[in-house]
C-alpha cells in the first residue's frame, strides 16, 4: 500500500514541500512506496516553489480512509487534518510545533518533534547522508521551506541550525539566499486575485482561549499596504468566515517581513480586549501595530489572552 504523506490544511511552503521531500525519501531511499498529498490549494509562495523547481503539484484530498497508511508532517493538530485521520493507520509524525494531542494510532509509531523553525530542517537531519542522492528539486524544495518558515532568518523561531542547513543547501545549489528569498516573498505578497474569505483562511490555525474559539490568521508580506488598503472589506468578511468555521472571531495579523512587525486588525471590542491583554498594546483605532511580532507559533499563540 502506498503511504500518503501530507501536512496541514491551508498549505504553506513547508506543508507543500515537506510532503514531497519525505515521499521521495520513503520511496527512493527506504523502498517504501509513498506519495505526497495536499489538504488544499497551496498558497502563492508554495505555488511559486513548485513552478520554480519544476515539481508537480501534489493531488489535493479532502479526507482519508480507514486503513490508509499515512505520515503527517508539519502539524500534529487534528483540527488541521482530515476529519477521518484517526481512522487511518498513522505510521509517522514529523513536526516542529507544540504537541497538541488528540491523534490516535493503531500501534507504536515513529514521532519526531524538534524545536526547529522548519519541518524541512528536521527532515534534512533525518535523511542524513542520503540527501546527496536527492534530485536538485528536492534540495531546492528543502531550502525554500526553510527560507519561508524563517522569513530569511528574521523570524524568532530561527535557530542557528536552520540557518546553517539553509546556507549549506544554497551553496550546494549555487543560489544566492537574498535573491531567492526576495523571489519567495514577492510571490507570497501577491494576493491581488484572492477574495477576502480566502485571505482570512489562507494561513490560519484554530485556537481556543478562555472559552473563545479563534481562527488566528497571519499574512506575511513585503507589501503590507496592499492588504491594509483592504482592511474594511477584510473586517466586514470576518463574521461570516467565523460563523462558517465554527469560530467566535477571526484574528488577522499582517506581518511586515521587512519592518519586522505585525499589524492586527481590530474590528470590535473583543479583538481590542485580546490585543491589549495579550500584547500590552494601547488600541485607539481599527488597527494596532505590534513591533517585533513575527511568529504565530512563538510569539502570538503563546501570548493570547482574553
Amino acid at each position: 500500500m502506498t503511504i500518503k504523506v501530507f501536512g496541514h490544511k491551508s498549505p504553506d511552503t513547508d506543508s507543500t514541500g515537506s510532503p514531497i521531500i519525505w515521499a521521495w525519501y520513503l520511496s527512493e531511499i527506504k523502498g517504501a512506496p509513498a506519495k505526497a498529498y495536499l489538504l488544499g490549494e497551496p498558497n502563492t509562495e508554495a505555488a511559486f516553489v513548485l513552478k520554480h523547481w519544476d515539481l508537480a503539484k501534489p493531488e489535493i484530498i479532502a479526507d482519508v480512509a480507514a486503513g490508509d497508511k499515512v505520515v503527517i508532517v508539519d502539524t500534529n493538530n487534528p483540527a488541521e487534518l482530515p476529519a477521518s485521520v484517526n481512522e487511518a493507520s498513522i505510521i509517522g509524525i514529523i513536526d516542529h510545533h507544540m504537541l497538541v494531542g488528540g491523534l490516535k494510532t493503531k500501534a507504536p509509531i515513529d514521532i519526531t518533534i524538534r524545536p526547529l523553525a522548519c519541518t524541512a530542517t528536521l527532515m534534512h537531519d533525518l535523511i542524513g547522508d542520503d540527501l546527496a542522492r536527492a534530485p536538485k528539486a528536492i534540495r531546492g524544495a528543502m531550502l525554500s521551506c526553510i527560507l519561508s518558515d524563517t522569513l530569511e532568518f528574521r523570524s524568532p523561531t530561527t535557530t542557528p541550525h536552520d540557518r546553517a542547513v539553509a546556507e549549506k543547501l544554497a551553496a550546494d545549489l549555487g543560489i544566492s539566499i537574498p535573491e531567492y528569498a526576495s523571489q519567495l516573498f514577492e510571490a507570497k505578497s501577491d494576493v491581488s486575485e484572492f477574495s477576502d474569505e480566502v485571505l482570512l483562511r489562507m494561513d490560519s490555525k484554530e485556537y481556543n482561549i478562555g472559552g473563545k474559539e479563534l481562527r488566528v490568521s497571519v499574512l506575511e508580506t513585503t507589501a503590507p499596504k496592499v492588504l491594509l488598503d483592504r482592511k474594511a472589506s477584510l473586517m466586514a468578511s470576518m463574521p461570516a468566515v467565523a460563523e462558517a468555521d465554527g469560530a467566535d472571531q477571526v484574528l488577522l495579523f499582517i506581518i511586515d517581513i521587512l519592518k519586522e512587525e505585525a499589524t492586527l486588525l481590530v474590528p470590535n471590542d473583543l479583538v481590542k480586549t485580546i490585543a491589549e491583554a495579550s500584547f500590552g498594546a494601547k488600541v485607539e483605532g481599527d488597527t494596532v501595530v505590534l513591533p517585533g511580532i513575527m511568529s504565530r507559533k512563538k510569539q502570538i499563540l503563546p501570548s493570547l489572552k482574553v
